[in-house]
């Protein structure tokens, strides 16, 4: 129960982010609307089990803190993003779960009503699990692991192993075999963290390198557009580097080359001597 509760608390600089900066922008409330369905689920299998009093308080306080995320989202949120908040919120906590409570009630009887639950915790629990490979992909393909917080996916891991345990030795499988998915996931996630950490320290070296010979303190060009004049750049020294320049005065430069195109000062004392050969590969 204290490491869930950790995982519930794992969304709160998120939700500080939002409240800096007075807008939801691109987060989404779809992960907090699915863990209150889930927690709401849980509760309900719960009561149909006996001595659940652990899966009752803690999915009790999952419920409270999952409602808090999701009012907080929706009063920052713009009118289309809370818009598709209530439809999902109505959709899946109010339609979804009333249907499962009422045909669970209605037609299954004793036992059979906690196993036909049961399967639907465990089917879904999977779902959850599966939806980070997304962020799996993400990170691979980014190389880059800015997207999947270390403490986050480690009190996952803790979780799943947590919970594992505590179905195997109920022999309550519906809450032991997701938790091994979650388990797996859990250690591919935070392998790679391993393997793509030092990503982000160094892009954000480069770039503090780049705003310090550029002088200016906030660094406003794109990663897209610099790199686009890195390519310009090169391409231009190898057009200027292609063939050893000879010395020639200022005078004979006037006389043979007319570019009225520039606005260029020469002295006339000026000799141009190339100061150095790039050789671009």
């Amino acid at each position: 129960n204290i490491v869930s509760f950790m995982v519930y608390l794992a969304p709160v600089p998120t939700f500080y982010k939002i409240y800096k900066k007075k807008s939801t922008e691109g987060f989404q409330s779809v992960p907090y609307v699915v863990g209150l369905f889930s927690a709401m689920l849980w509760i309900y299998y719960a009561f149909l089990k006996p001595d659940t009093t652990l899966l009752i308080t803690i999915n009790s306080v999952g419920c409270f803190i999952q409602t808090f995320y999701i009012c907080f989202f929706l009063f920052y949120a713009t009118k289309k993003a809370k818009m598709d908040t209530m439809k999902l919120l109505l959709s899946m906590n109010v339609v979804g779960l009333g249907l499962i409570i009422l045909l669970t009630q209605f037609f299954a009887k004793g036992s059979s009503r906690a196993q036909i639950v049961g399967w639907i915790c465990l089917i879904f629990s999977f779902c959850v699990f599966v939806a980070p490979l997304g962020v799996l992909r993400q990170v691979i393909r980014t190389k880059s692991v800015e997207y999947m917080p270390f403490q986050l996916s480690f009190f996952l891991t803790l979780s799943a192993v947590m919970w594992f345990f505590y179905g195997l030795l109920r022999k309550d499988y519906n809450i032991a075999i997701p938790n091994v998915l979650g388990f797996s996931l859990g250690v591919i996630q935070m392998t790679l963290y391993l393997i793509y950490k030092n990503a982000k320290k160094v892009t954000k070296e480069v770039k503090l390198e780049i705003a310090e010979i550029v002088g200016d303190e906030e660094l406003k060009l794109s990663e897209e557009i610099l790199k686009e004049q890195i390519i310009d750049v090169v391409k231009l020294s190898a057009m200027v580097c292609s063939e050893i320049i000879p010395m020639v005065t200022a005078h004979e430069l006037k006389n043979e080359i007319n570019l009225p195109q520039l606005n260029v000062i020469i002295n006339e004392d000026m000799i141009i001597k190339p100061k150095a050969i790039i050789q671009v590969s």
